[in-house]
């Protein structure tokens, strides 16, 4: 099948919304973040890819049409160039502030528990075995670590997302290179990918409400 689009956002800018509807527009499933946890041999896979040792992505991303979120959009470049007609999705929100603010009730949270800046770490998944459970937190260590540095410097984070947005603007193509943000809904997507919008609503999924309660889960608060 091959990747039909390549997400290049940031978490924290609808990409949980934009699986939905890419598989709803596509009719395949769509990668992301949430994949590791149901395919934890997965972990293993993108840690060797952090290091450098890129894995067969056609072999590996087999049956999905889409990817988005960390950590597929972390190796946009490299998933671009293997698949050179998959359009270059680049989420991102209405504002650097309203991005932040989101990022950094969620998502950096967790990261600052797992680089040390929490005395309470998030405990591995019982599902993962301690091979799995390791690479999960060396993904994340050269995730954030490599996006932001200290994910507990606000500066650092708010440069490195302006930073990206950059790169990808004056890397892709213009005819490959669509930019999205949640309020956009269907049609950007659907013109990009020359399909009919769906007759029903976008799916807004995963707000900073629901992200919350999970990553309180995850530390036993």
């Amino acid at each position: 099948m091959g990747l039909r689009v390549v997400g290049a956002g940031f978490p924290r800018t609808g990409t949980t919304s934009l699986k939905a509807a890419l598989e709803r527009l596509l009719g395949a499933p769509c990668y992301h973040m949430r994949e590791m946890f149901g395919r934890p041999d997965d972990a293993v896979v993108w840690r060797d890819a952090c290091a450098g040792v890129m894995p067969d992505w056609d072999r590996f991303l087999a049956g999905y049409a889409a990817g988005v979120d960390w950590p597929v959009s972390w190796f946009w470049r490299e998933l671009s160039a293997e698949f050179p007609d998959a359009l270059v999705l680049l989420s991102r929100r209405e504002s650097v502030e309203r991005w932040y603010q989101s990022m950094d009730q969620t998502v950096l949270e967790g990261a600052r528990r797992m680089m040390g800046g929490d005395s309470t770490r998030p405990p591995t998944p019982a599902t993962l075995t301690p091979e799995q459970g390791r690479a999960m937190g060396e993904i994340m260590q050269a995730l954030f670590g490599g996006a932001f540095g200290d994910p507990r410097d606000r500066d650092k984070v708010i440069a490195a997302y302006e930073r990206h947005l950059a790169e990808v603007r004056a890397t892709v193509p213009a005819h490959r290179l669509l930019e999205w943000q949640p309020a956009d809904g269907w049609q950007p997507l659907c013109a990009a990918l020359d399909l009919p919008i769906p007759d029903e609503p976008f799916p807004h999924e995963n707000t900073t409400a629901d992200m919350r309660a999970r990553i309180n889960d995850m530390g036993g608060q």
